[in-house]
């Protein structure tokens, strides 16, 4: 098989409000149609954060575990789920996110200004979570959201071992407001301290969206997008569903002779346990 590309698409966040974005996914038959077509549209690892029945961002351990059951029923994508919640959430609400036995998990190297607000992630918190991610056999997908981060996750290994799966598989968040640029040259420096065999996606936010993509492209990474992070398709004009932004990853993934990686793929290439559907 020749070289594929592996997209995420991350649906939901934790920062648009329903009121002001009436595309956006909240209630779980609107995640599971929008998963059915990020799924046919090339997407093989769906990233998820849930609302409550006011749309508000909760991390309500039924609702995760329905969340979860819902989207393995419906398709092949593997799940994976934020444990980084919204910026208010708790620790001990982010740590029992893997009680809903997700395939996967983000897990964030450190804490970073998020705009006008913190995004807490000390390092108990990140250890902790780590070897809970151990324990329970979900594969971690390490955010980075700044180059300090990339040392962080060299100390995590280097302290716990590696994760379940065997396999290093991060996420380049990049464009938020307080952490690293979204251009080429932030993400060659981010990838060149990556640790050996380290595989990796990145996410450009807002108007990075497509500088980030074909950066990624073409230094042989991965790709995440979605309307967690981007709400613009272009200039002027509003993302109509996560579909779209999917369908334009992957048409830039085939151009680049690296087309969309399935499912069944990504499974094997990040380590994630087969669960019964």
């Amino acid at each position: 098989m020749g070289a594929t590309t592996l997209i995420t698409v991350a649906p939901t966040g934790a920062e648009s409000a329903k009121a002001d974005v009436p595309a956006l996914p909240v209630t779980i038959d609107e995640l599971v149609q929008t998963a059915k077509d990020c799924e046919a549209a090339g997407a093989a690892v769906i990233h998820i954060h849930i609302r409550d029945d006011d749309a508000r961002p909760t991390l309500d351990p039924a609702r995760l575990r329905d969340t979860v059951q819902a989207l393995r029923q419906a398709t092949n994508l593997i799940v994976q789920l934020s444990t980084g919640g919204a910026v208010t959430d708790p620790y001990q609400d982010r740590l029992r996110v893997l009680d809903a036995e997700p395939d996967a998990c983000s897990l964030t190297c450190g804490t970073v200004n998020f705009g006008e607000e913190v995004f807490m992630n000390p390092w108990p918190f990140m250890a902790e979570l780590y070897q809970r991610t151990q324990q329970l056999r979900v594969v971690p997908e390490f955010e980075l959201f700044d180059l300090g981060q990339v040392t962080a996750l060299h100390r995590l290994l280097d302290t716990y071992g590696p994760p379940y799966g065997g396999h290093v598989h991060c996420d380049l968040v990049m464009g938020v407001p307080g952490g690293m640029a979204g251009d080429t040259r932030t993400l060659v420096a981010a990838v060149a301290g990556l640790p050996q065999g380290a595989t990796w996606s990145a996410t450009g936010v807002g108007r990075t969206s497509l500088p980030v993509m074909y950066a990624a492209l073409a230094t042989g990474g991965h790709l995440r997008v979605g309307m967690e992070d981007t709400l613009t398709y272009r200039k002027g004009q509003p993302v109509a569903g996560n579909a779209e932004l999917v369908e334009r990853a992957a048409a830039a993934a085939r151009t680049a002779e690296r087309p969309p990686m399935p499912a069944d793929d990504a499974r094997v290439f990040l380590g994630v346990r087969r669960r019964d559907r």
